[in-house]
């Protein structure tokens, strides 16, 4: 799944969530039943799953595209930094 999908899964995904869980909390409400009210839920969440969890192709439109090996030995490799915190003066007194 490319950065793109994984942003519209994750965008589709809490607006099935919430969606559903309006929905299961209306219906429950109105027909005054908790039981209802989960199983509606419940279905929600695994449809919600079923969509968003495997990688479909859809998510897939916007693939990277890597350099040739090649053509990344051309290029510098990034450094870690190695930047230390500055010494602090000690503050140590002699004794007279």
């Amino acid at each position: 799944m490319d950065w793109k999908g994984q942003k519209m899964a994750e965008q589709l995904m809490q607006l099935m969530l919430v969606s559903f869980a309006a929905a299961a909390f209306v219906t429950g409400y109105v027909l005054g039943s908790f039981q209802m009210m989960l199983l509606i839920y419940a279905a929600g969440v695994v449809l919600t799953s079923l969509i968003t969890i495997p990688n479909w192709s859809f998510f897939n439109r916007h693939p990277l595209n890597w350099l040739d090996p090649i053509e990344a030995d051309k290029h510098p490799k990034p450094q870690a930094a190695t930047a230390s915190a500055p010494k602090k003066k000690s503050s140590h007194r002699k004794a007279n």
